[in-house]
Order: C-alpha cells, then sequence, then structure tokens
C-alpha cells in the first residue's frame, strides 16, 4: 500500500486513510520498506526518490516484476506478496548485462557539487538546465550526476562563481587528464593535448553551474564578461566537433550559442525548468506543517510551484504562527525579505530595456498581446522585441503565442521596484 501511494503521489496520512490505519504505523511500515530498498538497491532510497530511483532501475536493468501486474504510471507494482528482485528471472542490482561494456572510472572531482537535500519529483533527461533563481536546477543536476556520474571515466563539477579566466579552467582539466594518465611531468617530455583531444579519447562529464556569471549585467541576457569571451570559442568547439563526452550548464540564462541552435539533429539539448505540482509542493508544504491548509493548492499556484519562493513564504508563515487563511486571504502575496534579495539579484542584470519592459507588463494583469506591446510610444518596436527575447531566455517571463505576461510574485516585486 505504501508503494502503491507514493507511485500515486498520495501523502502518509492519505495512504493510512485510504488504508484505515494510522499515519504513525504507515511511516513505521514506510522507514522499514526504504530500508529494505536502500540495502538492495546499494543507495539510499525515500519517499521522495522512490520514483526516480526505480525509473532509472527498472530502465537500467529490464526489470519485469511480475506477471500479475496493476500498472501505475511508468512502473509495474506486483501483484504477489513477494520481493521483485527475489525473482530467478531478474537482475539483481549492479549486475553488467552480456552486451554491456563497463566503464572505468579514473577520477571524480564532485567536491564542489551541492549536498542533494530534499528531491521534490523531477524526472532528470537535460544536458543544459536554465530557470529562474530557486526553481530547483541545481538540486535536479546533482540528482542526475549521483545516477551517472559512474558511467564516465572522468566527472567534474565547476562552480562559476568568480570563476578565473578560462586559461585557468582549461589548465585545470588538462591537468587532470595529464595526471591520471601518468606522463612524465617533466617540462621537456610533457606533451599535453588541447582540451577537446582529452575529450575525444575519454568519456568525461563536466558540469559548469552558475553559467549566468560569465555573462554581463545590465546587457541583454547572454553578453560575455571580456574576460571570459573566450568560453565562447570553447562551447561552439566542444559542440561541432566529435567527442565522446558530456558538457552540461547550469545558470539562470542561456549562452548565445545555445539559444541558436534549434536543429533536433545536434547533439546540443537544453531543459528550461518549471515550477513543481501540486503534489511535489504539497511535500514541501509538509515539512512546514502548512500541508493541511484549504489554502494550500492556492497558495502553491501564487507561487507557480518555485521551491525557492514557496519555502521562503512558508517560514514566513511558520515564524508568525499562523495559517495560510489568515495571513494569505483572497489573492494576497507576501515577499519575504531573503525572496526580496534573491528577486534583486535577477533584476539587478537587466539592462534598462529590459527594466522598462518588465514594467509594462507588471502594469497588465492578464497577459498582453505583442501587437498591443508594440504600440507604446516608449519603446521602439526594434528595441522591445529585442527586450522580450531577452526577458524569455532569462525566464523572467512567460510567453503563449502572442501573449506576453510575467508571474503574480514578479510583478508584485516590479511594481514596487521599477519605473
Amino acid at each position: 500500500m505504501v508503494l502503491r501511494g507514493t507511485l500515486q503521489r498520495e501523502t502518509y496520512k492519505e495512504i493510512a486513510t485510504d488504508f484505515d490505519c494510522s499515519e504513525s504505523h504507515i511511516r513505521e511500515i514506510s522507514s522499514e520498506l526504504w530500508q529494505i530498498l536502500s540495502e538492495e538497491l546499494g543507495e539510499d532510497v525515500s519517499k521522495t526518490n522512490f520514483r526516480s530511483t526505480m525509473e532509472r532501475f527498472q530502465v537500467s536493468h529490464s526489470l519485469n516484476f511480475a506477471q500479475d501486474v496493476v500498472a501505475i504510471g511508468n512502473f509495474n507494482i506486483c501483484g504477489e506478496a513477494r520481493h521483485p528482485l527475489n525473482r530467478p528471472n531478474s537482475h539483481p542490482p549492479n549486475q553488467e548485462t552480456s552486451n554491456s561494456k563497463p566503464t572505468k572510472t579514473l577520477y571524480q572531482d564532485l567536491n564542489e557539487m551541492p549536498e542533494l537535500g530534499d528531491f521534490y519529483s523531477r524526472t532528470p533527461e537535460l544536458h543544459t538546465l536554465t530557470g529562474i533563481s530557486g526553481i530547483g536546477k541545481t538540486t535536479l543536476a546533482v540528482q542526475l550526476v549521483q545516477q551517472i556520474k559512474d558511467e564516465f571515466e572522468y566527472a567534474v563539477w565547476y562552480t562559476l562563481d568568480e570563476f578565473p579566466t578560462i586559461e585557468k579552467f582549461q589548465s585545470n582539466l588538462i591537468q587532470l587528464f595529464s595526471n591520471s594518465e601518468k606522463q612524465d611531468s617533466s617540462p621537456t617530455n610533457q606533451k599535453r593535448l588541447p582540451l577537446i583531444k582529452y575529450l575525444q579519447n575519454h568519456r568525461c562529464l563536466i558540469i559548469l553551474d552558475d553559467v549566468h556569471n560569465l555573462f554581463c549585467s545590465g546587457e541583454l541576457a547572454g553578453k560575455y564578461k571580456p574576460e571570459y569571451e573566450d568560453y565562447r570559442s570553447l562551447f561552439k568547439q566542444i559542440e561541432k566537433l566529435s567527442h565522446q563526452s558530456c558538457l552540461m550548464l547550469i545558470g539562470w540564462e542561456q549562452p548565445r550559442e545555445v539559444t541558436q541552435v534549434k536543429s533536433q539533429n545536434t547533439a546540443l539539448r537544453t531543459l528550461q525548468i518549471k515550477g513543481l505540482d501540486i503534489a511535489a509542493a504539497r511535500e514541501i508544504l509538509r515539512d512546514y506543517g502548512l500541508e493541511e491548509s484549504d489554502n494550500s493548492e492556492a497558495l502553491i499556484h501564487r507561487y507557480q510551484g518555485n521551491p525557492l519562493w514557496l519555502k521562503s513564504v512558508a517560514t514566513l508563515i511558520q515564524d508568525l504562527g499562523g495559517g495560510l487563511t489568515e495571513l494569505l486571504p483572497n489573492d494576497t502575496l507576501l515577499l519575504p525579505e531573503d525572496l526580496k534579495d534573491v528577486l534583486q539579484q535577477q533584476f539587478d542584470r537587466l539592462c534598462e530595456l529590459e527594466k522598462q519592459v518588465i514594467s509594462l507588463l507588471a502594469k497588465e494583469s492578464q497577459p498582453i498581446n505583442r501587437a498591443k506591446l508594440l504600440e507604446n510610444d516608449r519603446i521602439p518596436a526594434s528595441d522591445l522585441l529585442n527586450a522580450l527575447q531577452s526577458l524569455s531566455r532569462r525566464c523572467l517571463i512567460e510567453q503563449q503565442a502572442n501573449f506576453y505576461t510575467i508571474s503574480p510574485v514578479l510583478r508584485q516585486y516590479a511594481i514596487a521596484h521599477t519605473v
């Protein structure tokens, strides 16, 4: 019953109600279940990551759980009371199939990779991650890296927060490759190859977090700072040349080289992260004791399922000791100071043209047609279209067909901070 309820995104309380038992009993049984699965699979399994863990495990090992099955989502649930991993025809965890070719892992440097923490129902299928601050890009990437890192000879995570020049970046990577290949370290005999050659010779996973730090503030999205301009050539080289490695970029905005590639034939993929769905967002509210409120779904919609926004507001409500109905009547929006600080960081990156467009959109409570926007007498048409494109790349505006809008949270902040 716990497995079924988890796959259906039910809370422990809902599972207990469905089967007429106490929530404490369900939690006790669940703890035992997750411990069993963790031991069998050789990794930590919990209610929050069970779906993604089994999804990956099923694909990796081609499990057929049982002949008598009930289909729920992408999973097959045993119709018999026996452990699926004990079936004679199933593959035990970590067993290599006859066609697989194990990768020899030479080196992993994931010291800069954050701890995963809570993971709320994401399906990681990505190479490039973009999205507004707090939406969960890095968390999703950490979950993915934990799953696939052993498929690469090298796995390296760099955070581009005040990162050094590309010369330093490439030198660090090349040094890593050279040392692992046990090349002679003497200057006269050293034969270091260009970085792309190592990516061609080895299967590497390189993650660059906070890639937006490569770009200028006060300019349209994706313009490189002068000292980081050479990253443009590196990204183009990795995208165009044949190799067996993966480069993952995470940030608030994409390099312009990425946005210019729309062909389905390229090996480049992008994923813009949206807010959590209702079921997953309720997991956050549950941690703050707000899940059972009648207004919880409205709160999730109001803050668009953004994990950081929800946690910030939930913390404020919890600190004040009040309920959702009392503190958030009707369509009231709260902007805690820590949330304002996060929004200010993104607004500080905007150029004056973008701020003007945000101001126009903030005055409209409903999506506004592009043709009507172009009728304004403040911004030339060409400049306005460029600003719309840039704001879209920053994930600060939403577009449906020819209509544009901004989220209620950004609207309230913009009204108070733009002219």
